[in-house]
């Protein structure tokens, strides 16, 4: 009988565990920030020469749900130029903002 009162308590235990664990968002707010930053990089004018430039951006976010670009690692200044323009104090939709918390992004450009 104790022995069959522990696998109860311990089947609780996991049930508790999983229900806990499980996560209620559906998409993760890192996700959905990715896609963002990909939408408002999507327009560009760079030309089939330039096509395969890379960068990884720094950023954080403010009290006020927007984008502080902090560094931009690239070989082309064209393409820093851009994306800070494209991003710097750009409003985002987060659910959760995590004020001060650092951000990197690999963006790549491509024809």
């Amino acid at each position: 009988m104790r022995k069959l009162s522990l696998v109860f308590v311990a089947a609780m235990l996991l049930a508790t565990g999983n229900v806990l664990a499980h996560n209620t968002d559906g998409v993760e707010p890192t996700k959905n920030l990715s896609k963002q930053i990909s939408k408002m990089l999507s327009d560009n004018n760079f030309s089939d020469e330039q096509a395969d430039l890379t960068a990884q951006v720094r950023f954080t976010l403010n009290s006020e749900g927007e984008i502080v670009v902090l560094s931009v690692d690239t070989d082309s200044s064209r393409l820093e130029g851009f994306v800070k323009s494209r991003l710097n104090y750009k409003k985002v939709d987060v659910s959760t903002i995590e004020e001060g918390k650092l951000y990197t992004v690999p963006v790549r450009i491509s024809a």
